[in-house]
């Protein structure tokens, strides 16, 4: 246990003599901080706010319901699971709560700087907490439970109510952990592992809290290495996101981890992520990259451990995202085993094998699907994301990719087409609309507007199309950005069905970032280069219609079961997003409309939905999603515990079984694709395991049934 000095008492100053004394308690909160440090932060603060005030979309006024919403987004920064501060730390740091504004138009640092000792104090007391309560065994007979969503609890009022949060925070750690190993050793006898040396209960029980409390020396270490400057970042990417969610500043490191996950080229494990409420949170997954070919990784999971090969666990749950990072990326052909909390529930490790992303199958693809009682031949192409090299006028860009495979469909003779767009969270918008246009003859795809004057109308002015067939677009919640731009013009214009879950992402926003070395070119901000990057809203999209994806995203024409169908995930679930507006239509040329008679469609899709045991199988899961999303406690009772989750786990085996079995088309390699395996047998791996999948994508079957009843 490490020493530590507990204070016996507190001042208390009242916010009269807060506001007289702010200079004199700056100083003292915040003597170690060395001048440069402080210019720094001056400079680099400024420098922000301008950006901020200068290019962002809304004008966002700086008064007391601004210094509000940043205030309690900072301290959410600060102690995301209400571990650390008491209720009496947050009526201190409140004197400063309606002043933020203030503060930051006069470079005042007095609030940060006591927020950052408070911080500092409150984490050195809580580390004397988890050895005293892991030094005994816990009573899992007892039936309590423990509140798992911050935001439905209060800071503790005393350190005794601190102290119990965390020792059901700690039985919570020690519980899962317990109950893996009673399930790994239930499992070993059922199979008469001869190599496996059973346990006690009271031996498996000692072990799992001598391995938390190793987790929980690992956690306050990480926590001892935070920096002022990582604070001072957390400070401002608060101010930032008052502004927008997408919104936000990034030093120099953060700035280049940006540009490596943007760029594709990644070594590791192939998963994006982002740290929310002191959990780090797969957003996405690349297609092509360990993660996505071991397959059990999803978007939304909860990355609670990371272990190296031949390695212990580490607890990653509040450690800095970079330093996640850092655990998970490694050597090429290595193993890191992640212990992740899906969003049913459930609880499992995950082990993947370190790998470059094999940046071809990130690019679009297609194959031709038909079903195995008739002869109807559909092409399929699958865009991951929209695509283009800024930097190399040279390489590859999703428009020129889209218009080959569209070529060789055309020439396979298919009798429709399906463009996937599944989880692709958008990218390039030039090329968006040069697709767009694959599909109509000519006229508008885009409207973007920003702040002021008249939007802007990008078009289509080639006078043709490329493939003028059926068209079904498929769609879910991880349909973002482009992809909304593209699935709204076509619906818009009448041409496809849009078919996914009940509703896109919802981002009709456009960002970019402002290098603050190009943009404050004072002698004095030169000093203090390089200061980082702000990523700001500067535009809208909005549809030909007028009306906006933002917020209410693209409302498919034929609705499909999906796993987040009943919880508002996307835009609308992030703080501070920006309102649905509309604009004024646009004149277009509704020439599709009536090609498709969509009631008729959507009807028959609906009575093959509740036949199709795997879409009902998904439905139940959704439902499960959103039971956990609104039950946000657990149970601290083994036995209760146990049971939940062999349920959660019967439930998810079910469905994986279910899909596995259903192959009801055959999926095949295009003609022009399969001459090049010879002498690619990489490619030709790659794509048969591909089509392998292909062929058990409940979702893409419905798809191809959708664009046969078109024929009919």
């Amino acid at each position: 246990m490490k020493a530590i000095q507990i204070f016996k008492s507190r001042i208390f100053i009242g916010s009269v003599l807060l506001l007289v004394l702010g200079s004199a308690l700056a100083w003292r909160y915040a003597e170690h901080v060395d001048a440069l440090e402080r210019e720094r932060e001056r400079v680099v603060g400024q420098s922000i706010l301008l950006a901020l005030n200068s290019a962002h979309y809304l004008d966002v006024e700086l008064n007391n319901d601004f210094s509000e919403k940043v205030f309690e987004m900072y301290i959410k920064r600060l102690d995301p699971t209400k571990k650390f501060f008491l209720q009496e730390d947050i009526e201190e740091l409140s004197h400063w709560k309606y002043q933020v504004h203030s503060l930051l138009g006069q470079s005042d640092m007095s609030f940060f700087d006591r927020s950052v000792e408070l911080i500092a104090q409150r984490i050195r007391e809580a580390e004397q907490y988890y050895e005293e309560i892991l030094d005994a065994p816990f009573d899992f007979d007892k039936d309590e439970e423990i509140e798992l969503d911050p935001d439905n609890q209060d800071f503790a009022a005393d350190r005794e109510g601190l102290k119990d949060e965390w020792r059901k925070a700690l039985k919570y750690q020690v519980l899962v952990r317990l109950n893996n190993e009673i399930r790994k050793q239930d499992e070993a006898l059922e199979r008469e592992d001869t190599s496996y040396v059973e346990k006690s209960f009271e031996a498996m029980e000692e072990e799992a809290r001598e391995q938390v409390g190793k987790r929980q020396a690992d956690y306050f270490d990480n926590l001892f290495q935070i920096k002022r400057s990582d604070r001072f970042s957390a400070y401002y990417n608060a101010v930032a996101s008052v502004f927008g969610p997408h919104s936000g500043y990034y030093p120099p490191k953060d700035r280049e981890n940006f540009d490596i996950r943007m760029s594709g080229k990644l070594e590791g494990i192939g998963a994006q992520l982002i740290r929310r409420d002191g959990v780090v949170q797969v957003t996405s997954i690349v297609p092509g990259s360990a993660s996505w070919k071991q397959g059990d990784l999803d978007v939304d999971d909860k990355i609670l451990k990371v272990a190296q090969e031949d390695e212990e666990p580490i607890d990653v749950v509040g450690m800095r995202l970079d330093d996640v990072v850092q655990l998970i990326r490694g050597e090429k052909g290595t193993t890191v085993t992640l212990t992740v909390e899906k969003v049913d529930g459930n609880i499992m490790e995950i082990p993947i094998v370190r790998d470059v992303v094999v940046l071809e199958e990130t690019y679009a693809r297609s194959a031709v699907l038909q079903d195995e009682e008739e002869s109807y031949r559909a092409g399929y192409i699958y865009l991951p994301r929209f695509y283009v090299d800024f930097r190399d006028e040279d390489g590859r860009n999703c428009s020129e990719d889209v218009e080959k495979e569209l070529i060789k469909l055309n020439d396979e003779g298919v009798d429709g087409i399906i463009l996937d767009l599944r989880n692709n969270g958008g990218g390039s918008l030039p090329d968006v609309v040069k697709i767009a246009g694959y599909f109509i003859d000519e006229g508008p795809i885009v409207q973007i507007k920003g702040q002021r004057g008249r939007p802007n109308v990008l078009r289509d002015d080639s006078g043709e199309s490329l493939y003028d067939g059926p068209l079904v677009i498929l769609v879910n919640r991880g349909s973002a950005s482009a992809s909304e731009i593209m699935a709204a013009a076509m619906q818009d214009y009448g041409r496809a069905i849009v078919a996914g879950s009940n509703a896109t992402f919802g981002k009709g926003t456009v960002q970019r970032f402002y290098d603050l070395d190009q943009v404050i070119r004072s002698r004095e901000a030169q000093k203090h280069k390089p200061m980082g990057s702000v990523k700001l809203t500067t535009q809208k999209f909005y549809r030909i219609n007028g009306g906006a994806t933002q917020l209410k995203g693209v409302t498919p024409h034929i609705p499909l079961p999906g796993r987040f169908n009943y919880v508002d995930v996307g835009e609308r679930d992030m703080p501070h997003v920006m309102p649905w507006t509309k604009i004024d239509s646009l004149e277009y040329t509704q020439k599709y409309q009536g090609t498709y008679h969509l009631e008729k469609l959507a009807k028959k899709s609906k009575q093959r939905i509740e036949q199709n045991p795997v879409f009902q199988l998904i439905d139940e899961d959704a439902r499960r999603v959103k039971d956990n999303r609104e039950r946000t406690s657990r149970t601290l009772n083994l036995e209760k515990f146990t049971q939940e989750q062999k349920d959660l786990r019967e439930a998810s085996q079910k469905l994986r079984e279910a899909r596995n079995q259903q192959r009801a088309m055959n999926v095949q390699n295009l003609l022009f694709d399969m001459q090049t395996f010879e002498e690619d047998t990489i490619k030709k791996e790659r794509f048969t395991n591909w089509i392998e999948d292909l062929s058990t994508d409940v979702y893409l079957e419905e798809a191809l049934h959708i664009l046969m009843d078109v024929e009919n």
